[in-house]
This record gives C-alpha cells, structure tokens and sequence, in this order.
C-alpha cells in the first residue's frame, strides 16, 4: 500500500491506549531573575511561561490523533491539579478521557521540564512526581473492568508501560495476564505494548522495545542477548526492537530482518521519537497487515518528530512531504 492509502485508512481506526497517562509541564525559566529566597537565601527558579502537553501513554495517543485516527485513553489520575492540567491537554487534541480511572488516592504522574529562556536548552534537573506504591486494589480491579469492557469496540490496543519503579505503574502483573487474554480471542485487536523495564514479562502479544531496553531484557529472560528467545519465552507474534539511525529490527517466526530508517542529519529533539514510532507503525500494521511496511511506517512518522522541539507529533501532510524523498516506502 502506498503511504497515502494507508494514512486514508486511519480515521475508520478505533485505538485504545492503555497505560502511564502522565503531563509534561514545559516550564520557561529566567535565569537572570534567580533573586536569593528572602527566608532561605537559596536562589529561586523563576518560572516565567509554562506550556503542557500529554506525556508517556499520552504522548502515543497525541500522536494518533495528529496521524486521524480516532483515540481514547485508560489509566489512572490523581484528583489533583496536575489531573486537570492533563484533562485539558487531552481535551485540546481530541483525545477522549471518559475511561480515565480517577482518585484522590494516587498522584497525576506527572514530568516538569525545566528550560532556560536564554539557550532554550533543558539544562536543570527535571522535577517528576510519580507513585511508588502500588496501586489501591480497587483501582486496579476498576481500571481492568475498564478494559475488559472496552476492548471489544477498538481496532487496536497501544499499551505504554512507562514507570520506572518498582511499584506505581498501571501495567501491572494482573493488567499484563488481561491482555494475554485478550489477544487470544478471537479476532483481538492489534496490541502493541512499549515497556522500558518490563519488556519480558508480556506474553502474546506484539512487544516494542529499543535495542538498549531488548537486551536487557533478553538478558533478564534468557541469561544471554538472544532476540530469537526472547521472542520465543514472550510467546510473541512480533517483536520489534528500534534502533536509532539503524531503523528497526523485526523478529518473528521467519528470523531477524532489519527495515533500515531514512537517514536525519542534525535531529532536533529525540524525546519522545519511540512513541511516535510505536503509533506510527502500529496503527499501519493493523491496516495492511506487513510488519515491514508498518516499520518503515513507524521509521518515516518518528524521522518527522525528532525534528521537532519536545514530545512533538506528525500530521498526515508532514507525512505525505516526507514520504516524497523516502525511497523504501512508495507514496
């Protein structure tokens, strides 16, 4: 399929994305007004313009929708400020959160970014707010009837496990056995996970990792870096491991191929460029079917964003431009 055939086919997608929902707060400091604190001497970070966007499982569902696909969000928010900030965010680009679980007993996970006005560079330590402990047993049991409810109506199931910690993620051991489940009903939708520490522990399903995130993880399954295993533990119809300017290495039961990326010189920002990969190349995977054609895909949308400040996304007339000097995938 061509790259306009298959971005015409998006907005009849129905997608699901299921995980870490978290704000990104973008705040512009001044460096020059760091008065010392009057109370502690200690200089103070002069904020002096803030922007938010979705962050994490957030920053895939941003990405859909710019791609015209229609795209909803499960996970948890605290009953906080930042949990309104991020309804907000939401809202503004279409996304909807009716399946949002949310509770005074968590916190909105949330990244702050710090940005110096003179260089524009972050260069002050981000200031995060995450949870540590698990889940309450009912928010849990809430967000899977959730799922177990929605599933049926979604063409896809984009699954973002962002959470660094022990404890505090959505993702967890019972929501990883619900989806097993899921993806073996039949006719499932696509599920396309994205796990920074976990990669290992999915089964069934289609699993994303970076080459840094799959060795570790063929590490932890098999002792050994073993892609082939690691697929073969994880019980997965496709595993497919990014690579930066290598492009993307697939491994299914035929072997190991590698879709090679079209080179960027000079890439702006790179956060964020596995997220738009992963819906990029999921939602062209559940329209034709070819995990190759799908990679170049998810090569082609992520080549667009890393020129772009932030957790940036690409509209479907970027893609279109961009897709006239890419050899690999025909327009």
């Amino acid at each position: 399929m061509t790259a306009a055939a298959i971005l015409a086919a998006f907005p009849r997608l129905r997608v699901l994305v299921l995980g870490d929902v978290c704000l990104d707060r973008w705040c512009t400091y001044d460096p020059a007004l760091a008065d010392p604190s009057r109370e502690t001497g200690i200089p103070r970070i002069a904020v002096i313009a803030t922007e938010t966007t979705p962050g994490a499982a957030g920053t895939i569902a941003a990405n859909v929708a710019a791609l015209g696909a229609r795209v909803g969000v499960l996970g948890l928010v605290g009953r906080d400020g930042f949990g309104h900030e991020l309804s907000r965010a939401l809202d503004a680009r279409g996304i909807a959160s009716h399946l949002l679980v949310w509770s005074d007993k968590i916190a909105t996970f949330t990244y702050t970014k710090l940005l110096n006005a003179r260089s524009g560079e972050e260069d002050l330590p981000r200031v995060d707010f995450i949870n540590t402990r698990p889940a309450p047993e009912d928010l849990e049991d809430e967000l899977l009837g959730r799922l177990e409810e929605a599933a049926p109506n979604y063409d896809a199931i984009l699954v973002a496990d962002q959470a660094e910690t022990e404890h505090g993620g959505v993702v967890t051991p019972v929501v990883r056995e619900a989806l097993a489940r899921l993806a073996s009903v039949p006719a499932p939708p696509l599920i396309w996970v994205d796990s920074r520490l976990r990669a290992e522990h999915f089964r069934r399903v289609i699993v994303k990792p970076n080459r840094q995130e799959a060795e570790a993880a063929s590490l932890r399954a098999a002792g050994r870096v073993d892609f082939a295993e690691l697929r073969r533990q994880m019980e997965a119809p496709l595993l497919v491991i990014t690579d930066g300017a290598q492009g993307a290495l697939l491994v299914d039961e035929a072997g190991e191929r590698r879709v090679p990326t079209r080179p960027v010189e000079h890439p702006v920002d790179i956060c964020g460029a596995g997220d738009s990969y992963s819906a990029g190349a999921a939602l062209a995977l559940q329209v034709t079917g070819d995990p190759v054609a799908a990679a170049r895909f998810g090569n082609l949308v992520a080549s667009i964003t890393i020129m772009k400040k932030g957790t940036g996304t690409a509209s479907p007339e970027e893609v279109l431009r961009a897709v006239e000097t890419e050899t690999s995938l025909p327009a």
